[in-house]
């Protein structure tokens, strides 16, 4: 072989490894996102655009009618996307009664989104939080629900309405959960109150909620060990009445991964035998959640869903919106 040829070779096989680098190059680009931003989508200084408000954005769980619905399988949808095995036959034998046996699938959607709007709309769903005087909010659900996070979230919500919100952060057993609480005070600019690791939470509560002022809002976060349950149970029990020595608790609210369907409702049984809740924050109402978890929880409980969660955002947490919520189901 001439050094000729030898160059030749080698000159080839470079060339292919460049190719080899760019298509890689490429497919890992277009996997990020693709074309990048034109000048219109960014903000001067090349700082990323700003995410769009939560009254803007939509629910994103399944819809019924992704794959097309008609009377004869509408029952056994309303079962997959989580609805509830009663519920689910009491909406059908409804719609079976109003709608002819041949209706098409849009009108199975018009009638069943009016019939969930009417079903679910009389709640009074707005959180009960008294002007002019200090209150507590108690934050219950099981680890891993968002129920943290969602504290966090509404700490933002209330300070923006113009309380000056402490936070509790009664997870004492849970380490991380105090330092996430702790990350969510510095953030909001709000107060914090922290135990050393496995105090009592019920005296954490008792410190916070001693001294507050008059436009004070705290907001109670508790653990959720469901694998010891009397003493889960206990523990919330006492939670709430030493709070109630020195403030009103306004809210005792449920935090539920909408992820986590029809397992919810067993979460809500248990926590429910503690507190006496007064609504529901569902959570992850942006990912694969199927939705229909909102009508089995109301129906099961009698308890109105007050907020949901549609976004990792610290403004995604928003009042629930029953008009919103049916289209999203039936869209």
């Amino acid at each position: 072989m001439t050094p000729i040829e030898i160059v030749f070779i080698v000159c080839a096989i470079f060339g292919l490894l460049v190719a080899i680098v760019a298509i890689s190059l490429a497919l890992r680009k277009k996997g990020q996102g693709g074309i990048l931003p034109s000048a219109s989508q960014t903000q001067s200084g090349g700082a990323s655009p700003a995410a769009p408000s939560p009254s803007k954005r939509s629910f994103l769980f399944r819809s019924l009618f992704s794959k097309g619905v008609d009377l004869s399988n509408l029952e056994d949808e309303l079962i997959m996307a989580d609805v509830g095995a009663q519920k689910s036959h009491e909406i059908a034998e409804k719609l079976r009664s109003s709608l002819p046996q041949n209706a098409d699938e849009a009108e199975i959607k018009e009638v069943l989104c009016s019939y969930l709007v009417s079903t679910l709309s009389p709640v009074d769903r707005s959180l009960k939080i008294p002007s002019g005087k200090a209150a507590a909010v108690i934050m219950a659900g099981v680890n891993g629900s968002g129920k943290t996070t969602t504290a966090g979230k509404l700490a933002k919500y209330f300070k923006d309405r113009g309380r000056d919100v402490v936070l509790a952060a009664c997870d004492t057993f849970r380490p991380a959960a105090g330092e996430q609480l702790e990350i969510w005070a510095r953030k909001e600019e709000v107060g914090i109150v922290r135990g050393k690791e496995g105090q009592d939470p019920a005296s954490v509560a008792f410190t916070a909620s001693s001294g507050l002022t008059p436009s004070s809002l705290l907001i109670v976060d508790t653990a959720g060990r469901l694998q010891t349950k009397k003493n889960l149970l206990d523990e919330l029990s006492k939670i709430k009445r030493v709070v109630e020595k020195n403030v009103e608790v306004a809210e005792c609210l449920l935090v539920l991964d909408a992820t986590f369907g029809q397992n919810a409702l067993s979460q809500a049984k248990v926590f429910s035998q503690a507190l006496p809740l007064t609504g529901i924050i569902l959570t992850k109402l942006d990912g694969s959640c199927k939705g229909g978890v909102v009508l089995a929880v109301e129906d099961e409980f009698k308890v109105p869903v007050k907020m949901v969660g549609v976004g990792e955002g610290d403004s995604d947490l928003r009042p629930f919106d029953p008009e919103a919520f049916a289209k999203g189901l039936t869209q």
